[in-house]
């Protein structure tokens, strides 16, 4: 069996792509805290409701989805690989803004690279135990 058939280590994977590239968007943040007029981006916040939303709505197969007949066929947009157009940013403005126009406040956007990095580490560690789970389960008895 495929991990990513089961709901939890998919959603465990969507988590870890969301935080990472969080994580991208905030370098990008502090890489131009000296930028003018620069304004610095996050990501709207992840939601396992709507991820759980969406899967259930794959799994159905509504009518409006396209099949592929052949396997030269392109996949529909929504249905297409690769995390960085999985998640989409939203310009975050702070209160201060310097004078050259730049609303980058460095101290914000480490509690943010913190947050994400803890909670990065705790989306690892429970993926790490539910395979620990399935690798006990999966032994023989007295073995």
């Amino acid at each position: 069996m495929n991990l990513a058939e089961i709901p939890l280590f998919s959603m465990l994977k969507g988590r870890m792509g969301y935080l990472s590239e969080r994580q991208k968007v905030i370098a990008e943040n502090v890489a131009n805290a000296d930028t003018a007029k620069f304004v610095p981006n996050d990501l709207k916040p992840y939601s396992f409701d709507a991820k759980m939303q969406a899967q259930q709505m794959a799994q159905a197969g509504s009518a409006s989805t396209m099949a592929a007949t052949q396997a030269g066929h392109m996949a529909p947009k929504n249905e297409r690989k690769g995390l960085g157009s999985q998640f989409k940013t939203m310009r975050s403005p702070d209160s201060e803004v310097t004078l050259n126009g730049n609303a980058v406040v460095l101290e914000d956007e480490m509690i943010k690279m913190t947050e994400a990095r803890m909670n990065y580490d705790a989306a690892i560690s429970f993926y790490q135990k539910s395979m620990s789970l399935l690798r006990m389960a999966a032994r023989r008895p007295g073995g």
